[in-house]
C-alpha cells in the first residue's frame, strides 16, 4: 500500500493543482456563484462517500418540517434518468437515485428533487406556487456554482479529512483546506464511549475557528419487511444473511451479526441484476435477510424467496444537540426575515 501511495502521489499533486485552482477562482468570484434568497443549508464532505450524509439530511429535516416549507435537492447519484425530476408516487430508486428515494419515502409532505445542476434545481423549486422556505443540499460541498448560505462539512470519526490525502493517493476530493468554507463540521459515527478528552483533541486537529459537533449513528428497534416489522431482540439470535452496498457496510455488520451469520458487500449505489438475485438466492438458504434502508429501495423491484428486511438509522448528537440546533434554525429564521 506504502509503495501504491508513492507512486500514486504525482497524481496526487496534479488533482489538488487543479481543484485548487477552481476554488481560488470562486473565491475570486471569476468562477460566477449563484445566491439565492431563500434559506439553503449544503450537506457535505470532503472525503468519497461513507460520512453520513443522508442521516444528517433527514435530522435537519425532522428539525425544520413543523415548521418550514422544506425541500432537498439531489444529484442523484447513478439516477437511470437525466435534468430535474421532482418525486412523486410513480418515482424509484431508478429514477431518482437510492437516497433521495428513501428520503421521499420517508418523508412523502416534503418536496424531493434531483438535479446535477443545482442552479437549475433551485430555480424549479421556486417557480412551484408553493415554494420551498429552506431548500437542503445534499452532498454539495464542492459544488460551488451554488453559494449556499449554511455549510455543514461532514467526517467520520474513523477516516477523519485531516488525516487523509487527495484523490488519487487518499480520498479527499479537495485540500483539507476546503474545510474553512464550512459554519461548522460535525464527526459522524462516532462511538457513544467517546470521551470528553477524545473530542478536544479532534477538535484541535481538524480545523482552527470552527465549531466541531460529535454524533452516532442511532439504530432503530426493529427491522423492517413488506408486511411487518421484528424486533432486533428477536432478530440477533436468528441466523440470517447480512447484505449491504453501502461506502462503508462495517458499523452495520458489526451491529447485527452473530457467529453463524452469513455477509454479502456490494459496491455504494450497486443498482442489482437479476444474477445479483440469483447469487443471494443461492446464499441465504432460505435464511432471514437483513440490509440497509438505502439498499433496500433497491431492491424493491425485486422479487426474492426468502423474507427481507431493513434497519433504519439516524443521526444522534453525543452532546451540543441543542446548541446545534439553535444554530440551523437561528440561520433559517433570520434569513426568512430578510427576505
Amino acid at each position: 500500500m506504502i509503495i501504491l501511495r508513492k507512486l500514486l502521489f504525482p497524481f496526487t499533486i496534479l488533482y489538488g493543482i487543479v481543484t485548487s485552482i477552481r476554488n481560488f477562482l470562486y473565491d475570486k468570484s471569476i468562477f460566477k456563484s449563484y445566491s439565492f434568497s431563500v434559506p439553503i443549508i449544503a450537506v457535505g464532505n470532503l472525503s468519497v462517500g461513507g460520512t453520513g450524509k443522508t442521516p444528517q439530511i433527514e435530522y435537519l429535516i425532522r428539525l425544520l418540517q413543523d415548521d418550514y416549507n422544506v425541500a432537498v435537492l439531489s444529484r442523484g447519484y447513478k439516477r437511470k434518468s437525466e435534468g430535474f425530476v421532482l418525486a412523486d408516487k410513480n418515482s424509484s430508486a431508478e429514477i431518482l437515485g437510492d437516497e433521495p428515494f428513501q428520503i421521499h419515502q420517508k418523508f412523502p409532505k416534503i418536496n424531493v428533487a434531483v438535479d446535477a445542476d443545482r442552479k437549475n434545481g433551485i430555480e424549479n423549486l421556486l417557480s412551484f406556487n408553493e415554494k420551498p422556505e429552506v431548500i437542503l443540499l445534499d452532498d454539495a460541498f464542492q459544488h460551488r456554482r451554488v453559494k449556499a448560505g449554511f455549510n455543514i462539512l461532514l467526517t467520520a470519526y474513523d477516516d477523519l479529512f485531516c488525516d487523509d490525502f487527495i484523490l488519487p493517493m487518499g480520498n479527499l476530493r479537495e485540500s483539507r483546506s476546503g474545510a474553512k468554507r464550512a459554519n461548522l463540521i460535525v464527526v459522524t459515527k462516532c462511538p457513544n464511549s467517546i470521551s470528553e478528552d477524545e473530542k478536544e483533541r479532534i477538535t484541535k486537529k481538524l480545523v482552527a475557528n470552527k465549531k466541531v459537533y460529535f454524533s452516532t449513528i442511532e439504530y432503530d428497534d426493529f427491522v423492517y419487511g413488506k408486511d411487518k416489522s421484528l424486533a432486533i431482540s428477536e432478530v440477533k439470535p436468528k441466523e440470517k444473511l447480512l447484505l449491504a452496498g453501502i461506502a462503508k457496510p462495517d458499523l452495520f455488520f458489526d451491529y447485527l451479526k452473530q457467529s453463524n451469520d452469513e455477509t454479502m458487500v456490494f459496491p455504494d449505489h450497486h443498482h442489482f441484476t437479476e444474477n445479483d438475485i440469483k447469487t443471494i438466492e443461492n446464499k441465504t438458504k432460505n435464511q432471514l435477510i437483513i440490509t440497509t434502508e438505502k439498499d433496500y429501495v433497491r431492491l424493491a423491484n425485486h422479487t426474492l424467496q426468502s423474507d427481507i428486511y431493513y434497519l433504519p438509522i439516524k443521526s444522534k448528537f453525543l452532546s451540543d444537540a441543542d446548541d446545534f440546533n439553535k444554530t440551523i434554525k437561528k440561520y433559517v429564521g433570520t434569513s426568512t426575515r430578510n427576505r
